[in-house]
């Protein structure tokens, strides 16, 4: 068995994800390959796709999660819920339109892969506010209502958010008794990512305290500045490592027919 598969986006000069399905394949005896493919147009889709005709799959990062879908012959019911894609299967069978030798069918494992990393560090009555209202937070706002977790959004724009299944605000509109009823702090956007790592949500980190937990989805830095404010002030942190190979995991069994 050969499997060849792929990540889009723009940057990409943070993966982890070569280095991981490398090892994946050598674990299972697989001979593989996981490219990157940093497309500053997801219009480029197409060609991309004509140029590498041996490619089985593919996962889908910032900025492109959402915008992939017109693109997508089939959306599963999950991925279509959230509004976001992070994997997709190429199916070598022609479009159902038939303009193409091929069917891209869109998944979604980024809330699975946060809900497996998330469970051992939920307590009982816990709320969430989610910084940032893109692909990825949509994706962890449908793993927490799965959880039974309230949740609200921040945004630096909230009335441009589009999409969300709960109530955004702004940054500036969190107060004294927002912190204290929202335990779990998760920052679903860019700012720390690689190779911006000085860069942070816009927190009122004299909000935070020792009972919080500040859950950044970026894995690479490891430890972000997110993470650094939320550890000054005694917060539990954690990065995105664990949910990027749970997630991977998932999209494993996608591509190879498992699920």
């Amino acid at each position: 068995m050969k499997i060849n598969l792929g990540l889009i986006g723009y940057p990409l000069g943070h993966s982890f994800s070569p280095e991981y399905f490398a090892n994946k394949f050598r674990a299972e005896g697989i001979e593989g390959t996981y490219r990157l493919f940093p497309l500053t147009s997801i219009e480029d889709l197409p060609a991309m796709l004509a140029e590498n005709p041996e490619l089985n799959g593919f996962n889908v990062t910032i900025p492109y999660k959402t915008a992939i879908i017109p693109h997508l012959d089939f959306v599963d019911a999950d991925a279509r819920a959230i509004g976001a894609i992070n994997t997709v299967r190429i199916v070598r069978e022609p479009s159902p339109s038939g303009d193409r030798p091929y069917r891209l069918e869109g998944y979604n494992t980024d809330f699975k892969g946060f809900s497996n990393s998330l469970v051992p560090l939920v307590e009982s009555d816990d709320e969430a506010l989610i910084l940032g209202t893109g692909g990825a937070a949509k994706g962890i706002a449908y793993a927490l209502s799965k959880l039974n977790i309230p949740h609200e959004f921040v945004s630096r724009t909230p009335d441009a958010a589009q999409g969300v299944n709960a109530p955004v605000i702004a940054y500036s509109d969190i107060t004294a008794r927002i912190a204290t009823n929202h335990r779990i702090i998760i920052n679903c956007t860019p700012l720390g990512m690689y190779p911006k790592i000085d860069s942070a949500p816009d927190l009122p980190w004299n909000l935070i305290s020792a009972r919080h937990l500040c859950y950044d989805i970026v894995y690479n830095p490891t430890v972000t500045k997110f993470m650094q404010h939320g550890a000054g002030r005694g917060a539990t942190v954690k990065n995105g490592l664990e949910m990027l190979h749970q997630q991977a995991e998932e999209a494993w069994k996608i591509w190879v027919g498992q699920r």
